[in-house]
């Protein structure tokens, strides 16, 4: 029902009277590939809404040239980076930008509605890859003995604390766990990840018994504030009593998350990810196989879980210069 409700938006918003007519048609372009690679791929709709954003604001500059987006050349591609350029846009956003643009146009081809791509001689800005932020064992430590299990919320947010750090979950991943997605007997959880790729993540001891302990003290405390007794996610608001689904916002847990950091006394920039991050570091720095690290971060590709590999090189340069004599 939601994903119907999101096309009937943004078809509204399509046929918008104060658009051009080339800037409808070109929108209406969008869309069709838009569809196309959220059925072919199972992108989640963050995927798709940054694709949607990027090409909208291309399609804003076409229109006040008067150029259809399936017809451009390399120059004009390269007219609009530039004038980013002098926007001051990031290179991260320009490697996006790049990124979705070269998407469409694969798109364009399939469909035999173009032969050529004017994107293939595209160079990429280069982007420097900043490292993850991520916690000392002692302040995960720290973090994760601030909530209670003796109220209903800190339970709630104790659980999720674990979660995280146990398990390595991404926030989205975490606030759309559903009861039936636990197996206590065997001790692990079904995670549904990016592009509905499943995997299979252990649970851990201690997450395994607060997690118990929440479920079987205090969830039904917080469902009890809505008024379907049909919900299945894990985790529920307290507070968002209009909730149709009644499970936490991301937003919300990232207050949490920002409570509990300063009752600890922690200074760190602390949010969601941060656990996530700190769960692989800590595999690595205590030699972790990469390819199992991958596994349970749920990475597509090994490249990417090898940032970790830069993060422990540079706690042991941190180590080295603190400690050492002549560091």
């Amino acid at each position: 029902m939601a994903r119907i409700w999101f096309k009937i938006k943004k078809y509204v918003l399509i046929i918008n009277m104060e658009s051009s007519p080339l800037k409808q048609k070109n929108e209406a372009l969008v869309e069709q590939f838009l569809d196309n690679i959220w059925l072919e791929y199972g992108l989640s709709d963050n995927t798709i809404s940054s694709y949607r954003y990027d090409l909208k604001k291309f399609i804003e500059w076409l229109d006040s040239i008067n150029l259809f987006l399936k017809d451009i050349s390399e120059a004009d591609i390269k007219s609009y980076l530039e004038l980013r350029s002098k926007k001051e846009f990031s290179a991260k956003s320009t490697v996006r930008f790049c990124a979705s643009l070269r998407k469409f146009f694969n798109y364009i081809i399939l469909s035999n509605l173009r032969s050529d791509d004017p994107t293939k001689n595209l160079i990429m800005p280069k982007i420097s890859r900043d490292l993850p932020d991520s916690l000392t064992e002692s302040e995960v430590e720290q973090l994760l003995n601030e909530p209670k299990d003796n109220l209903a919320l800190e339970a709630r947010d104790k659980a999720m604390l674990e979660l995280l750090y146990a398990c390595g979950l991404r926030i989205s991943e975490l606030i759309n766990l559903t009861v039936d997605q636990i197996d206590f007997t065997q001790g692990s959880l079904r995670i549904i990840g990016k592009g509905n790729k499943e995997r299979l993540v252990p649970l851990g001891r201690t997450a395994e018994r607060y997690l118990k302990i929440y479920i079987e003290k205090y969830r039904k405390e917080l469902l009890d504030k809505y008024p379907k007794d049909n919900i299945k996610f894990l985790f529920i608001s307290a507070g968002n009593k209009k909730s149709l689904t009644g499970k936490i916002t991301r937003q919300a847990f990232w207050y949490r998350i920002k409570h509990y950091s300063l009752r600890a006394n922690i200074l760190k920039n602390i949010y969601p990810h941060s656990l996530r991050h700190s769960f692989a570091t800590h595999l690595v720095n205590n030699n972790a196989d990469l390819r199992v690290v991958q596994l349970l971060l749920g990475h597509s590709s090994l490249s990417t879980t090898q940032i970790y590999i830069h993060v422990a090189k540079e706690r042991l340069k941190h180590i080295h210069k603190t400690y050492h004599l002549r560091g």
